[in-house]
């Protein structure tokens, strides 16, 4: 049985994901009554308003609530959680040596997925306890891999994932809002702008997605004395890459703040 603790938005998307592949064992706690009704009706999982019964019934625990809550649920949960168990957490920035101060398990998982797990194409980061046996690892890569693609890192690279990943979907959205915010500044009507810019991204992943790398990409698009030139003339001469270190360095700075909630 995989439980849920949190039947938030991320939840539901690995929920969904489990469903797709068949495995419909799953259990997901969650205190408020309309979002319980909302999962069973739609997924038709078992909800409970109990994290401790979640944690009963369960061999894989996914912890899916926010880094603030989650020393109160650690709390709730300690004496519940046993060696049989496996435990999950998605909670930016929550270190795994928290729930080893918590937890009677050394089965331990952090991972950061991102909004994308929602529309199946995530960045799933796991980090592991040391010594987990594979045969620990494979079922909750399965989890992730329903919505995405995954890799493992070592846990001190987590931080930096939280911000490039994690965040990563909020910094493209926003370059792409300015995009569309120039071309109405520029005489398009707000919806062909949107129109316009949305599609222009979407096609570019899907150039992404068959192979092509970002520079073959930009050459490819970039004739000598063209537009493109032009314009990337005016991008590189700009202070773009200092912004977006800016950017990376103040979101890592957040996850590491996060972290000391388990202090």
């Amino acid at each position: 049985m995989i439980g849920f603790i949190g039947g938030g938005n991320m939840a539901e998307a690995l929920i969904r994901g489990l469903i797709k592949e068949g495995k419909k064992n799953i259990i997901v706690s969650e205190p408020v009554e309309e979002r319980r009704r909302y999962i069973e009706n739609c997924y038709g999982v078992k909800t409970t308003p109990s994290n401790t019964e979640v944690v009963s019934l369960s061999d894989i625990v996914v912890l899916a609530v926010k880094p603030q809550n989650i020393k109160e649920v650690l709390e709730e949960i300690k004496d519940a959680v046993t060696e049989k168990h496996t435990v999950v957490s998605i909670a930016a920035g929550i270190p795994l040596s928290l729930f080893q101060k918590y937890l009677k398990t050394d089965k331990l998982i952090r991972a950061m997925p991102n909004l994308a797990a929602t529309v199946g194409e995530a960045m799933t980061v796991l980090a592991l306890c040391e010594c987990l046996e594979m045969k620990v690892v494979a079922p909750v890569r399965e989890i992730f891999m329903g919505v995405g693609k995954v890799i493992t890192l070592p846990e001190h690279y987590m931080n930096l994932v939280t911000a490039l990943s994690g965040s990563g979907p909020g910094f493209l959205c926003y370059v792409l809002e300015e995009f569309i915010n120039v071309a109405i500044e520029s005489g398009f009507p707000e919806n062909i702008a949107g129109e316009l810019m949305i599609q222009t991204f979407i096609g570019t992943a899907k150039l992404l997605d068959s192979g092509l790398p970002p520079d073959k990409i930009r050459q490819k698009v970039t004739s000598p004395g063209g537009t493109t030139e032009a314009g990337l003339k005016v991008l590189s001469q700009g202070s773009l890459r200092e912004i977006l270190l800016k950017t990376i360095q103040e979101a890592t700075k957040k996850a590491q703040e996060l972290s000391t909630m388990g202090g």
